[in-house]
């Protein structure tokens, strides 16, 4: 009788997207809108669309304007499934 070895499992990658801040009004919640271009398979033109997430930010460390990437997560509430990875580039004072 020989040695089995066990598989080794790698665990699965999380899906992440870049996107900026339209809002930071809510505590520990930041709305991030996602923008994703594809071309129409009809009329072979290019189509922008745009998609908001409820992203958990549990030090309130982003602002509005600022590029941001973002992971998938368990639901966090009705909303929230997407938690803040890193602030890429921050958005300039006024």
């Amino acid at each position: 009788m020989g040695t089995q070895q066990q598989p080794t499992e790698e665990p699965a990658q999380r899906k992440t997207r870049i996107g900026h801040v339209m809002s930071d009004k809510m505590n520990k919640t930041a709305v991030v809108s996602v923008v994703r271009r594809y071309m129409h398979s009809k009329y072979k033109k290019y189509v922008k669309e745009r998609i908001k997430y409820k992203v958990h930010d549990e030090e309130n460390d982003c602002a509005v304007g600022d590029k941001v990437l973002i992971e998938e997560t368990r639901p966090l509430s009705k909303h929230k499934r997407w938690r803040l990875k890193e602030i890429i580039e921050r958005a300039p004072k006024v």
